[in-house]
Formats: C-alpha cells, sequence, structure tokens
C-alpha cells in the first residue's frame, strides 16, 4: 500500500519511508490512499480472541501486508501485553481504562508498537549507523517514547521537554534512563520543543548527516495500534452483553491522533455513532468545530499537562479523513474545559463514585454527562493513571494516593538533562555533536 502527504496527494510513500521520515518532505502527515475494511464475520467473532489475536488481525488488515505475518505477529504480541479494561462505574458511565503499561499512559499502545516496527526496519538496513527518534513532549509521551526504545541497539532517544512544567514523575521515567536516551530541557514552552522538531526534519544537513524520525503522533506508525483498543472496548462491551447498537467515544484531545485513531477505527468497520473531542482552555479544535476556521495559538500551561497543544498535528489527518467541515461535526461533537471545571469533576466523581479520574481522563468523563443522549452507550477514554499527577491528585481529592511499581521504581534516580535555550542551532549542535559519540552505559531498573 502506498501513503500520501495531507498536504499533497500526489506525494506518496512505502510504509518503510512513511515510519522511518515520520514526516513528508512537503511537511504534511502521511495517510494511506485506502483502509481495507474489516469483514462483518470478523466483527461478529471477535468477541472470542484474546486482545493480542484481535490487535494481530485489526494490524494485517490495516498494513495490507506491508510488514512479513510472522513479524507483525511478534511485533504485536510484544506490544500488547498488558491489559485494557473497560470498567463500569457507579454511575452506570464506561471508562476504558489506557494506562496499565509500563509508563501508566495511553502512550504506551504506540510507542512500544513504533518502536518494535522501527528495530524491524533498522535491522533490515545495516548500513544505517544509528536512528535518531526525536520526540517533544509535556510529560507522557516522552516517558513512553524513552522507555519503549530504551536500551534498542542502534538507535538514540531525544526527549525535549519546556522547563517548569513537567511533573517530578514523568520527568524521572525518560530524564533517569542514559543510556540511548537524551533528555534535553527547552527554555520555552511545549510548542517551541515541537518547532526544534519540525525545524530538524526541514534542515537539509542535519538529515545529510542522520537519520532522523519522530515518535510524536505525526509518525504513522503511533496511529495504527491506538485503532485496537477503540474495538477492545467494543470486544468487551459486547462480552458484558451491552448494548452496542449507538456507541459514542469521548475522547481527550491535544495533538488529535488519538481521535484521528478513532476516526480510522470507525473506517474500518468499527460501529460508532460518533465521537466526543475533548480539549482543556487550550482548545483549538473546540473552536474549529464551532466556527470552522483552524487558527492555532501559544500553549496556556494547565494541569492536564498532555492537553496542552497550541497546534494539534492531527489536524491534517482528520480533515483527510472526513473532508468539510460539515462532515466533520456530524461524526465529532467538541467540548472544552478549565482548570476549575476539571478539578471539579474529579472531585465529584471521586466523592459520589468512587472512581478516581486523572485530569486529561475528567474531560472526557465530564463530556459524557453533558452529551450523551438516553439510548446510547457512552465509553470515556482514560488516558493516564492519578499517580502520574500524585501531589496534584492528592492536593484535589484531599486523600493518599499510592505509587504503582510502574513509577515508584523511578522514585529517587538522579536526573539526567542538557539544558538549552529553544533556539534551533543550539538543538542542531547538540545533535550533531552526540552523532559523534559513543553511547554512555544504561543504569539498571
Amino acid at each position: 500500500m502506498l501513503y500520501h502527504s495531507t498536504l499533497n496527494h500526489q506525494h506518496t510513500a512505502t510504509l518503510e519511508q512513511a515510519v522511518t521520515k515520520g514526516l513528508a518532505p512537503d511537511g504534511g502527515l502521511y495517510m494511506p490512499d485506502s483502509l481495507p475494511r474489516l469483514p462483518r464475520a470478523f466483527l461478529c467473532n471477535m468477541s472470542a480472541m484474546t486482545l493480542q489475536e484481535v490487535a494481530y488481525a485489526i494490524a494485517s488488515t490495516a498494513l495490507s501486508g506491508d510488514v512479513p505475518a510472522d513479524v507483525l505477529h511478534e511485533i504485536v504480541f510484544d506490544a500488547f501485553d498488558f491489559d485494557i479494561p473497560l470498567v463500569k462505574t457507579s454511575s452506570g458511565n464506561y471508562v476504558l481504562e489506557l494506562f496499565h503499561g509500563p509508563t501508566m499512559a495511553f502512550k504506551d499502545v504506540g510507542t512500544r508498537f513504533m518502536a518494535r516496527l522501527l528495530d524491524y526496519y533498522r535491522r533490515r538496513h545495516p548500513e544505517w549507523s544509528t536512528l535518531n527518534v526525536l520526540v517533544p513532549t509535556s510529560g507522557d509521551t516522552g516517558s513512553a517514547v524513552a522507555n519503549s526504545f530504551w536500551q534498542i541497539p542502534g538507535v538514540r532517544v531525544y526527549v525535549l521537554y519546556p522547563r517548569g512544567t513537567v511533573g517530578k514523575i514523568q520527568k524521572a521515567q525518560f530524564a533517569t534512563l542514559g543510556g540511548n536516551v537524551t533528555a534535553v530541557e527547552v527554555n520555552g514552552s511545549f510548542d517551541d520543543c515541537k518547532s526544534l522538531v519540525e525545524s530538524a526534519f526541514m534542515d537539509e544537513e542535519l538529515n545529510d548527516a542522520m537519520r532522523l524520525t519522530s515518535a510524536m503522533s505525526i509518525n504513522y506508525a503511533r496511529i495504527i495500534p491506538q485503532m485496537v483498543y477503540y474495538f477492545w472496548a467494543y470486544v468487551q462491551l459486547v462480552r458484558q452483553r451491552a448494548d452496542t447498537a449507538h456507541l459514542v467515544f469521548a475522547v481527550p484531545c491535544s495533538n488529535l491522533g488519538n481521535l484521528a485513531s478513532g476516526l480510522m477505527a470507525q473506517a474500518m468497520g468499527l460501529p460508532v455513532k460518533r465521537f466526543i473531542s475533548v480539549e482543556n482552555q487550550n482548545n483549538i479544535f473546540y473552536n474549529y468545530v464551532k466556527s470552522g476556521v483552524f487558527t492555532p495559538k501559544p500553549t496556556q500551561y494547565s494541569i492536564a499537562p498532555a492537553l496542552d497543544a497550541g497546534c494539534p498535528n492531527n489536524f491534517g489527518r482528520i480533515v483527510d479523513l472526513l473532508g468539510s467541515h460539515e462532515n466533520i461535526c456530524r461524526h465529532i461533537h467538541a467540548y472544552s474545559y478549565d482548570d476549575n471545571q476539571i478539578i471539579e469533576t474529579i472531585e465529584r466523581t471521586y466523592a459520589s463514585e468512587g472512581y478516581l479520574l486523572d485530569p486529561h481522563s475528567a474531560v472526557a468523563y465530564r463530556a459524557l454527562g453533558e452529551d450523551v443522549q438516553p439510548g446510547e452507550t457512552a465509553i470515556a477514554l482514560a488516558t493516564a493513571h492519578p499517580a502520574k499527577l500524585k501531589n496534584l491528585m492528592e492536593r484535589i481529592v484531599n486523600a493518599p494516593i499510592a505509587l504503582p511499581p510502574q513509577l515508584s521504581r523511578f522514585v529517587g534516580r538522579q536526573l539526567q538533562i542538557n539544558k538549552m535555550s529553544n533556539g534551533f542551532t543550539a538543538f542542531k549542535r547538540l545533535l550533531l555533536d552526540n552523532s559523534q559519540r559513543e553511547v554512555n552505559p544504561s543504569i539498571n531498573l
């Protein structure tokens, strides 16, 4: 199958080119020329399958033989080695808990698949000296990418994060690893970090000297596996004998990769009535849905840092999938909540239902109460474990929150950080200098 740029459908690439480059030369995102539709028999029978079996069937169909079957089987069964439970709260609402992976955020799903697929392509090309993975983060993406690629030979990871905005636990998850993971603290915003990465891809000298790719959701390898958990939620509803006739998903949104994955799952045959996109005060997509005008703006920091994006990268994929503003509004209802509303939702849900939502999941849960109609079955995606923002959450609910083993193992380890301005010259020099150095030994976790 060929993959086209969202900015120019005449520019095409193979899956290998799309995944190893990350971004098209014109700055567009890669999308498949067509999405195969799953047979009806699969939808009827997948409730008897395991998560890994469902994931393999979806990935093999979506990729149309671009990856050898035995290789894809190994990638999928290794990446999807943790549970993704659908929980029904005491109010009758459903929450899909996507935070049971190694770094306790939904991004484990995409980055673990991507790391293994990139490693497969790297091993096919012994002439590649080093594959350099660049990723800006506000917290969760950096930790998931760093841990997914950690200790993979022939790969270096650069995690860029804005100074003073990433929580201690999230920072420790990527900045204490060492080895092939380099943490870069940028004196600027998350948008500055994204701009540095995008500038690196556009710099000819840098690309001649180094093989660069991105682990942001701009990379199509992040999008493919995220389709899986939408189908897995449907499987669990069927097993619980719930009504699936009018299915609605509420999705926390920042760069819109999660939403794009859901829309692709729908295009492949998942019976979804509509999606609810939910943002914090960085409500770029919400404003687009209401006005028809897409206007990026500077990032506003919030208590839900993974939603702090002033220019959602995957907007082009949404347009590529749905076309007109009118059709987008037909498929997606949009909401936006500020910090006070997020805190109110966490407090109310914890007090009345005994269920603890982190700030990112809280926006989706709140939208269920405002948008879902009688007869609809709605699922809120819970994208991060509350303990990732332990101090904040304890202040909100006035109760202690235990650190799970996935997080406690990072506490007390020494940070290894490179600090720099938000200028591209400094970042380019860091990349070129590091390309000449041996990878430092990794710590043992």
